[in-house]
């Protein structure tokens, strides 16, 4: 699926345009899994990890080999449920 889908997104994204990925569907079809993967943080890195862990770390290794440029780095995870919007990172 980040193949498919957000690595583009991402691409664009170390190449100053802002980008949104966003995961919608029924109860159940698998949106958590898909955007976060399986297990910790640590873990999603090295297997199982979800479009999340797959985007930071393209983010970072762009980040780390442009080495003539400055990033500023600014993420949000929203949920929207039942028409509530939360923010994920302001519990």
């Amino acid at each position: 699926v980040y193949d498919s889908m957000a690595k583009g997104i991402v691409s664009s994204v170390v190449s100053g345009l802002n980008g949104t990925i966003f995961a919608y569907g029924q109860t159940s079809s698998g949106k958590t899994f898909t955007m976060q993967g399986s297990g910790t943080i640590a873990e999603g890195l090295e297997q199982g990890g979800g479009i999340v862990h797959m985007a930071a770390n393209d983010i970072f290794q762009h980040i780390k080999s442009a080495t003539d440029r400055l990033f500023l780095v600014r993420v949000s995870f929203l949920e929207i449920y039942n028409e509530e919007v939360r923010d994920l990172l302001d519990p």
